[in-house]
């Protein structure tokens, strides 16, 4: 037998041992050694025992050679044993006949021993993974999942992407880059949305009801929806001050130089967004009861959720029915939301990817300055997040910047934040916070909280009218900031919609049209970060309710 160890990190150490009673005895030992070292707890160390024993005798069985090798690795929390011998190719569980085991003259070791370990095998069905490759029979289990293994792969994702587009891009083969985002980048990206989106209403919808029927005193409701929407719209004044000024501090914006095809502008102007606050509060009555999950409407979904649920908790002896369907109903939503999570990396990298080739970097060069202006603002944003938490939830900010950027990475490659709604739900419960408070605080959020979208337009606005020589008094500004908040909430949750909001802001300043053509090359870019703010600050808001009204697990939210 061998054993080679990678260095004092104990991250690859190998064994190989004979097939007999006595070399079973020692995989199993070295096993349970090495774990130790890995600091698995007492529980995962007896399973992960019991399955080395099992799976190596069964390996042994079909041995060719007399021998089993086992390896074991760690990397960044995630922990692994592996065990290969060469042989035949075989079937790791099979059915076995229980009624044997009744049966007094039958020889019931074997039988018994078999059935244990199908039982154990089917236990660990979603830890085990059975191969056969050129004549070795290879056999991996995971004794302990990465809690980081999400965020690792959503970053190796996205460098990944990084890395093909530059390369991509570099080698200049137009036709090429051209149908490989056609054909392969867009489509998947597209997919991917579109699962997204489609499971975005019902999840709301439900998340919403089941939370409001849990309210027995409707003056809670109240008091949690308007801390939850005050809180939201203090963010939103300070995100328009910061963006507004950021740009008088630094006065990004030089002339630029960009090729933009007239009917692109068209397409963006022709386009608007309700600046009315009487049009936001009566569109928020919809006319029919579909319209609102076929479009998506983020409000309307909320009202007619509010009602359903006010409405599920008065209606008598029904109401304990209807609110166990209405449960199993949000159970299955998540649940496919899930499921539809699970492809995050693959959406990642095609979207990144599809960004970096369709942008360019001579684009991004040429608007640094605003764009650095920007990002500045935004970095500001987190700061007043993690102020929010510490002063209104008397909370250290550190466990929420330690647990939310692999949800910050994803939402940075949906830049919607309707579409986000389920990773920011995944967040708050990984963060503690109840079902009462982020059922109605994210979706809320995602309709009314677009922080990033009003540094984005206090910034791009004001830059590009310097850049068009266009003065903007100060008597002006404070019809601009009212401008930029009613449109942060009245504008959905979409991409591309922060560029429709800063063609009606740039108008009402009278800055051209056509200055959106300077943008529209990094509008992707800039509206995947927009869309990272807003979900941020949505979690942020959370934290801070939930604390604020004891709905925070603090145990979970520390750990």
């Amino acid at each position: 037998m061998g054993v080679t160890c990678d260095g004092d990190l104990n991250l690859l150490v190998k064994k190989t041992a004979n097939t007999d009673n006595e070399g079973i005895s020692e995989i199993t030992g070295f096993v349970r050694e090495q774990l130790t070292k890995f600091g698995i707890n007492d529980k995962d160390m007896r399973r992960a025992c019991l399955a080395a024993e099992e799976l190596s005798e069964c390996l042994a069985a079909h041995s060719s050679d007399g021998t089993v090798d086992v390896l074991i690795s760690g990397f960044g929390g995630y922990v692994s044993v592996r065990l290969s011998a060469k042989g035949e190719k075989f079937i790791l569980a099979e059915d076995m006949d229980r009624d044997r085991l009744m049966d007094p003259d039958a020889d019931v070791g074997p039988a018994a021993q078999s059935i244990i370990r199908s039982i154990l095998i089917s236990s660990m069905a979603d830890r085990i993974k059975y191969r056969h490759i050129l004549g070795t029979n290879r056999i991996d289990f995971v004794v302990r999942k990465s809690k980081r293994a999400f965020l690792y792969q959503t970053l190796g994702a996205m460098a990944l992407a990084v890395i093909t587009g530059l390369i991509l891009s570099h080698l200049g083969f137009t036709k090429f880059n051209s149908d490989f985002d056609t054909y392969c980048l867009v489509p998947v990206k597209t997919m991917y949305m579109n699962a997204l989106k489609m499971i975005v209403a019902p999840v709301v919808f439900f998340s919403i009801v089941s939370c409001i029927v849990k309210f027995t005193d409707i003056s809670e409701l109240g008091r949690v929806g308007g801390r939850i929407m005050s809180l939201y719209l203090f963010t939103t004044f300070i995100a328009t001050g910061t963006g507004i000024g950021l740009f008088y501090l630094f006065r990004p914006g030089r002339a630029v130089t960009t090729e933009v095809s007239s009917d692109a502008v068209d397409k963006i102007t022709s386009q608007t967004i309700h600046v009315s606050i009487k049009d936001i509060i009566v569109n928020i009555v919809p006319s029919d009861f579909i319209a609102p999950f076929v479009e998506s409407d983020m409000l309307q979904l909320i009202f007619l959720a509010i009602l359903c649920g006010i409405a599920a908790g008065a209606i008598g002896r029904y109401s304990v029915i209807l609110k166990d369907n209405i449960e199993a109903l949000n159970e299955l939503f998540l649940k496919i939301m899930s499921m539809i999570i699970h492809f995050m990396p693959l959406a990642v990298f095609c979207s990144v990817c599809s960004m970096i080739l369709d942008t360019g970097t001579k684009t991004i060069i040429s608007l640094c300055g605003i764009f650095a202006t920007f990002l500045l603002g935004l970095v500001c944003m987190m700061a007043v997040y993690c102020i929010i938490i510490l002063v209104t939830a008397k909370l250290s900010p550190l466990p929420f910047l330690k647990k939310y950027p692999q949800t910050m990475l994803q939402v940075f490659s949906m830049a919607s934040s309707n579409a986000s709604i389920p990773l920011n739900i995944e967040a708050c419960k990984k963060l503690g916070i109840a079902k009462k408070i982020y059922s109605l605080s994210i979706p809320l959020g995602a309709t009314v909280n677009m922080d990033g979208g009003c540094v984005y337009m206090g910034v791009f606005a004001l830059s590009l009218a310097k850049i068009y020589g266009v003065s903007v008094p100060p008597s002006s500004l404070a019809a601009m900031a009212v401008s930029i908040i009613v449109m942060s909430i009245g504008a959905p949750g979409i991409p591309g919609s922060g560029l429709i909001c800063l063609s009606v802001l740039l108008t009402q300043i009278g800055v051209p049209t056509e200055a959106i053509g300077l943008i529209m090359g990094i509008d992707s870019l800039v509206g995947m970060f927009r869309c990272m703010s807003n979900c941020t600050g949505d979690v942020a808001v959370s934290i801070a309710i939930a604390k604020r009204e004891n709905m925070l697990d603090t145990d979970v939210y520390r750990s």
